[in-house]
């Protein structure tokens, strides 16, 4: 996760609520095995896409004010926001073809 930003629940609205590129948003713990799978895939769609979007990580276990903003329920959900708002959400494992397209949906 070293390319990717962490949020927490003082720094999620400047993270990206108010970032002016689309946000996929990996709402994640440490203990999940899916999340941790997930994880190298949202490394290499950020290194592609470069400065086009943002992925932030959210640690519900950290961060419980978030997942409850969100109605997170199950992990990992990844929530892409567009222009602050919530435009798609996936919960769980996702091919990575499968989550640029959604991204660039989004762009």
């Amino acid at each position: 996760m070293a390319n990717l930003t962490e949020a927490s629940t003082a720094t999620f609205d400047a993270e990206v609520i108010q970032a002016a590129v689309p946000v996929l948003v990996d709402f994640w713990a440490p203990w999940c095995g899916p999340c941790r799978a997930i994880a190298p895939i949202l490394e290499s769609i950020n290194q592609e896409l470069g400065a086009a979007i943002k992925i932030v990580k959210v640690n519900v276990d950290d961060n419980q004010p978030l997942a409850v903003r969100f109605g997170v329920q199950a992990i990992p959900t990844m929530i892409i926001f567009k222009a602050g708002q919530p435009v798609d959400r996936v919960v769980g494992m996702m091919p990575r073809e499968e989550l640029v397209r959604r991204l660039n949906a989004a762009m």
